[in-house]
């Protein structure tokens, strides 16, 4: 069984523009100590669908409709009671931006402590050791004087680490790393992700990675969800999504890396902007956007096809490149 399985997951913000559906049908499993990474354009409902498993939507959002069950408990519905059993102790979260997630008013020391001591039964004097410990873990120097400075008298960097160690203190089984290196210098991100792959392998412990930065996800993750207008679109190992891609959205994300043998040409963006939740499409969310669109994809959704055992798309491309295949076998045979 699963650790975490994510099925036909639907949540909406009611606004009084009307409903916007930001998580429209998602469905996942994750295993103990894999990486998954869920990819996608900003507003394509990736954060959207951590705040959905941890339940710190806001007041105007709600999960509709799915199912989220961790080691075969049902989370939704389950109430406040149960969900402060989860968060912290069970699944971990760590947000985008480190500074917004910190309170300016307490030191880093009072607010490592503030989690352990809601989360566990330490004492006051365990839960300073502890969060001394973890401050050391994630290779904050000093970690005894850090404990008595501000947020602001930390850098992007050690403000991140501190995030960490805050969201690892309790040991989860999950943890949700929510663009964890955004605003970050390169050198820095990639401690920062070096960091979280020493852990993961030292703790034991599943991760799912929130990015749009596709050479993170090549990094550190082993299975791939790929996300446009609050709808899976393409799923499957890290393999299969990089080098043998099937949805034209994915194939778009994959032209617009830049590389370092690209001799001086332009990027290839993907053209137009991102589809208006409020008036969702019948057919595919990506197709006004898709140089290879059909009069079918304007109509009608593509279930997901299975390409092979590690991978799926939902695609009208993939249908019509299967009929062809098909066809062309079985005019051979005749």
């Amino acid at each position: 069984m699963a650790m975490l399985e994510v099925r036909d997951l639907h949540t909406s913000f009611f606004t009084p523009a009307g409903e916007v559906k930001a998580v429209n049908g998602v469905s996942f499993f994750l295993d103990q100590g894999k990486v998954l990474g869920i990819v996608g354009e900003s507003g394509s409902g990736k954060s959207v669908t951590a705040y959905s498993i941890m339940q710190i939507l806001e007041k105007t959002g709600k999960i509709v409709s799915g199912s989220i069950k961790f080691n075969g408990q049902e989370l939704v519905g389950a109430g406040e009671k149960v969900m402060k059993t989860i968060r912290g102790n069970k699944i971990s979260i760590i947000f985008q931006d480190p500074m917004t997630s910190l309170n300016p008013t307490y030191t880093i020391g009072h607010q490592l402590m503030e989690a352990i001591t809601l989360h566990t039964n330490r004492n006051k004097k365990e839960a300073y050791d502890r969060a001394v410990e973890m401050l050391r873990l994630v290779n904050v120097n000093e970690p005894e004087k850090r404990m008595k400075q501000y947020p602001f008298e930390f850098s992007g960097g050690m403000r991140q680490r501190v995030m960490i160690a805050m969201a690892l203190a309790c040991e989860p089984d999950i943890l949700i790393a929510d663009e964890p290196t955004t605003a970050l210098d390169v050198t820095i991100q990639a401690q920062i992700l070096e960091l979280m792959q020493s852990l993961q392998k030292e703790l034991g412990m599943a991760i799912i990675m929130i990015t749009h930065d596709l050479g993170v996800v090549a990094q550190m993750c082993d299975e791939v969800i790929v996300m446009y207008a609050g709808s899976i679109c393409e799923q499957g190992t890290a393999d299969e999504i990089f080098y043998n891609p099937k949805h034209e959205y994915t194939k778009g994300l994959m032209r617009s890396i830049p590389t370092v043998d690209s001799d001086g040409s332009r990027l290839e963006p993907i053209t137009g902007t991102p589809i208006d939740l409020l008036n969702m499409p019948a057919g595919c969310p990506f197709a006004p956007r898709c140089d290879a669109a059909m009069k079918i994809c304007m109509r009608q959704r593509c279930d997901r096809m299975v390409i092979n055992d590690d991978h799926m798309s939902a695609c009208w491309v993939n249908v019509k490149e299967e009929y062809e295949k098909q066809t062309a076998e079985g005019g051979e045979e005749a």
